[in-house]
């Protein structure tokens, strides 16, 4: 009797219910960790197996639970310098709500990577044990983590609730609030700490996004770059008007020179980023005078030295990014330098040089491959059904092909040689030996016999009785376009009918009736 229920093996994320969210989903990424869907199954049974609430690295609810973080890092990333240093502390309800909603999901997060399933490099199934977690983290990144997250939204929250409430106390105590709420704003800079966790996401979007392709992954190398290149211009605009702020504004101080001490919010921080820009480029436009106290020296140093950092960053990521990007373009360049070097050595004229450089435009498309070789490197199941993929739609528009043994046509492929001819190419003339078939994947050919000419085009063929009778071919074949074609030589075929007696018996008889009805080419 059948057993109803499915396989064990085949029991997947998609067939457990609300569990499936937490469990590893099928991608690019998760096959290449893990190399099969079987394998992606059997790590699903696993963690279903262990009994214990985890959310494994490659599920879907991890994959927008970061992109999620990362969006709400940003923003906390942004939005608390502006807050300590323009807003003064009225910041409106709308951004104290963002602040206590932050906190909670910060906090959340700390407890959360409890229970996070860790990618390990040294192993190749993630960590799902919950005390290999707890240690791990607990060592790595929980204080930094804690630090950031602490909910200095609530206290800050409370405090202000608590002054607007004592409408009635003094002027002493009312300052003494202030100095308080301002001592409170200042140390919740430690929540740029979350700088961090905006790094590690990044890292971890790369590990368990679904689009792993190489472009994409170059994008969010980009992106992260000019997300940390403008926090650093964010910041250091803010630290500009943020220090004469802390000394209440000196009248020496830049704030007074640029009259800037009733302007909005808005100027008062293009002001800053501004003045943050000309000393990071060191172009000194926008900084007529020079410090006029020790604290703004050393507010500009720092600043100097931050744009030398980032101008040290932007050129090694620059230079990898361009190292690493397109190398088999790079490769198909440096190819045809020293293609152009040994044409130039040979002397060989203008017009051989350019249908030289066309060819091999056509054959490569800008891109340097090493085909034979990487044919040959795959397994042979993994040869014939490229070249399946490839030319067997070819190979059964031929009446000699048609319904034949699979291992049959398998075998035949393997033997296929891809040929490119440009325009007005002669891909052989009358009278010369025939000694191959030619199918043509794209372009278009011209057959010139003695009686008619007969153009070909995309899945035609010609030459196919050369493969069982040789002789001499009966017309010349121009290319009329930038033919692509697969050739079959008449000596590997006879090698491979050689394996299959049966087929050749059949393959005689078929050349020998149709002997008088095919154009010899």
């Amino acid at each position: 009797m059948e057993n109803s229920q499915a396989p064990v093996g085949r029991r997947t994320a998609s067939t457990c219910g609300w569990r499936g969210v937490f469990l590893p989903q099928l991608n690019r990424q998760s096959l290449s960790v893990y190399g099969s869907e079987i394998a992606v199954e059997k790590e699903c049974i696993r963690q279903l197996q262990s009994g214990v609430w985890v959310i494994h690295p490659f599920s879907p609810i991890r994959s927008y639970y970061i992109m999620c973080m990362v969006s709400i890092t940003f923003l906390n990333l942004i939005g608390i310098p502006m807050e300590i240093a323009f807003l003064d502390g009225y910041s409106g309800v709308g951004w104290e709500g963002f602040n206590v909603f932050s906190d909670t999901l910060f906090l959340m997060d700390v407890a959360l990577n409890f229970r996070m399933g860790i990618i390990s490099e040294d192993s190749e199934v993630a960590i799902l044990d919950i005390k290999k977690i707890s240690v791990i983290y607990l060592k790595s990144w929980f204080i930094p983590d804690v630090i950031a997250a602490f909910p200095i939204g609530y206290i800050l929250l409370i405090a202000e609730l608590q002054s607007h409430s004592d409408t009635s106390t003094s002027g002493s105590k009312a300052s003494r609030m202030v100095r308080i709420l301002m001592f409170v704003r200042i140390i919740s800079l430690v929540r740029l700490l979350r700088v961090s966790r905006l790094v590690r996401f990044f890292n971890e979007v790369e590990k368990v996004s679904n689009a792993n392709l190489e472009y994409v992954q170059l994008f969010f190398r980009i992106l992260s770059l000019f997300m940390m290149m403008f926090l650093l211009c964010h910041w250091n605009g803010c630290i500009q008007y943020f220090v004469p702020m802390l000394e209440e504004f000196p009248s020496d101080c830049w704030v007074r020179r640029e009259k800037l001490m009733n302007a909005t919010v808005g100027e008062k921080y293009s002001f800053g980023v501004f003045r943050a820009l000309s000393h990071m480029i060191q172009i000194s436009y926008g900084s007529t005078e020079s410090p006029t106290n020790e604290v703004e020296l050393w507010v500009v140093m720092t600043s100097m030295l931050s744009g030398a950092l980032m101008y040290t960053v932007l050129v090694a990521n620059a230079a990898a990014i361009i190292t690493n990007v397109d190398q088999a373009a790079k490769a198909y360049k440096n190819k045809m330098n020293h293609l152009d070097d040994y044409m130039t050595f040979l002397k060989l004229p203008n017009d051989l040089r350019l249908r030289i450089n066309k060819y091999y435009g056509a054959r490569y498309g800008g891109r340097w491959f090493d085909e034979k070789n990487f044919l040959i490197s795959v397994s042979s199941a993994l040869r014939e059904e490229i070249l399946t993929v490839m030319c067997s739609s070819l190979l059964n528009n031929v009446p000699m092909f048609q319904n034949r043994d699979v291992n049959f046509l398998n075998t035949v492929l393997l033997q296929f040689q891809h040929e490119v001819f440009q325009e007005d190419d002669v891909i052989f003339h009358q009278n010369a030996p025939g000694d191959r078939m030619f199918f043509i994947e794209h372009g278009q050919v011209l057959v010139e016999t003695d009686s008619f000419p007969q153009e070909l085009a995309d899945g035609d063929y010609f030459g196919e009785t050369c493969l069982m009778t040789k002789g001499k071919r009966l017309a010349t074949v121009r290319a009329l376009t930038t033919c692509q074609l697969f050739s079959l030589s008449s000596d590997r075929f006879q090698r491979v009918l050689q394996s299959f007696p049966d087929i050749r018996r059949d393959m005689e008889k078929f050349a020998q009736q149709d002997k008088e009805d095919v154009i010899h080419l």
